[in-house]
């Protein structure tokens, strides 16, 4: 699987986490930086270059990190196709995949520490859609939300 990861100013405090985890993961990472905070990044800036990423192939799944996770959420979510949650939380990293279909893990680098980082990120990546009955419904009705806003 080809891992999109990307990082605002804040969010690089957790870059060498995720970006092990990905690797101890045995995935494909597409970095899209920053490698340090010196400068202010906008989450939504970082948002962008992996939600396209991942819409246009280049990336299968993503995770986006910023101070709390709550700004890199909201951004990623507005891209039609992108599904992006923030989770802090091991049920909630796996079961958005299963149930929901997400394909960007959100986290908070004020929030979590590096080791439940890695954590979220593998049970994320190990994570597949159950596809088929009430599941395909409601990812059909997130799909029409998305057609809905676009007019």
């Amino acid at each position: 699987m080809r891992v999109a990861v990307s990082f605002d100013h804040r969010g690089v405090k957790l870059r060498e986490a995720v970006l092990a985890a990905v690797a101890a993961a045995g995935h494909e990472t597409v970095d899209f930086g920053v490698d340090t905070g010196a400068a202010r990044v906008d989450y939504p800036d970082k948002a962008l270059e992996l939600g396209l990423a991942i819409r246009n192939g280049e990336a299968d799944r993503g995770v986006l990190v910023c101070g709390s996770g709550v700004g890199a959420s909201v951004a990623a979510s507005k891209i039609p196709g992108i599904r992006a949650a923030i989770c802090h939380d091991g049920y909630s990293a796996h079961q958005g995949v299963e149930h929901d279909d997400m394909n960007v893990l959100c986290l908070g680098s004020e929030i979590v520490g590096g080791e439940l980082a890695q954590e979220l990120v593998r049970v994320f990546l190990e994570a597949r859609f159950i596809g088929g009955g009430r599941y395909a419904e409601r990812l059909a009705k997130v799909t029409e939300l998305e057609r809905m806003s676009d007019g």
